[in-house]
């Protein structure tokens, strides 16, 4: 259980040290083909250390590495905007925005999928502006109008990786609290519902909700978000969120439970179709 950045530090530092090993060098090899010292190679495969994306170029060729996916991969783990065009766009908001959410920004926009379990508040990536506006105001506390501004800028930008290309497939199981607690008042959840009822029409969104008839399940210890990236299973990580942290969980046995709890979940929420109706009926209350 890591913070954001080592998670990212040591996946990038495991690959590498499989593509060095798989050219048949040594750390001590790779660092003299590159014009290093061997302690460089070493701290970076053990995500000692930070590698820029200039120095992940040089490993990679220097390995032999050529599979333009695992490349891209790779650099965009090490910071690179290779392929993206937005990547490190959270960069602006350094000033206003707490370590733990950049990095959280940035898993989102580097992954191919997103699984989350949502139990309070709708998903980040479908909320409205206003309701946006909403739950910042309440879950930040005292802001500056400008500051609170700021966030909700972050929050609809973020937004834009369910457009990109190929965009986010995001699949996202909400617990029937997510759609009756008012927030914002009538008029802001009634757009909010409109909002998902689109988004659930959208080819790269699996919407479901579990409702309260369904009872007790396994999702009632707390949301979750599971990442999954490109080509790469064992990339995955599951994203916890708490008050004033996020925590990263990497491990297989981790992996495994969340995403069995996931699929578990999806069986006992309403099907796409039967959600997408349950939604309109409390649109037509709210």
């Amino acid at each position: 259980m890591q913070y954001g950045p080592a998670v990212r530090r040591r996946k990038l530092g495991t690959e590498l040290r499989a593509l060095r090993t798989g050219a048949g060098l040594t750390s001590g090899e790779a660092a003299s083909l590159v014009g290093w010292h061997q302690s460089k190679v070493s701290r970076i495969e053990t995500g000692a250390s930070g590698v820029k994306p200039t120095d992940v170029r040089l490993l990679l060729d220097a390995y032999g590495a050529e599979d333009p996916e695992l490349r891209e991969l790779l650099l965009v783990l090490a910071g690179s905007d290779d392929g993206g065009g937005r990547q490190n766009w959270w960069h602006a908001y350094r000033g206003v925005l707490p370590p733990t959410y950049r990095d959280f920004i940035s898993l989102e926009s580097q992954a191919s999928g997103m699984r989350t379990l949502e139990t309070s508040v709708v998903p980040g990536l479908l909320q409205t502006p206003e309701y946006a506006r909403a739950v910042t105001r309440a879950a930040v506390g005292a802001l500056q109008e400008a500051e609170l501004d700021t966030l909700v800028e972050v929050r609809l930008a973020r937004q834009d990786v369910l457009r990109a290309d190929p965009p986010l497939e995001l699949s996202a199981v909400l617990d029937e609290a997510v759609l009756r607690r008012v927030v914002g008042g009538p008029q802001v959840m009634a757009h909010q519902l409109q909002r998902l009822r689109e988004a659930a029409r959208l080819p790269q969104v699996r919407l479901q909700v579990l409702p309260f008839a369904a009872g007790a399940h396994i999702g009632v210890t707390g949301p979750f978000v599971i990442f999954s990236f490109p080509s790469r299973s064992d990339l995955d990580v599951v994203v916890l969120d708490h008050l004033t942290s996020s925590l990263y969980l990497e491990r297989k046995e981790d992996l495994q439970a969340y995403s069995e709890a996931f699929d578990a979940l999806q069986i006992h929420a309403l099907s796409p179709e039967d959600s997408l109706d349950y939604i309109a009926a409390l649109a037509g209350e709210a």
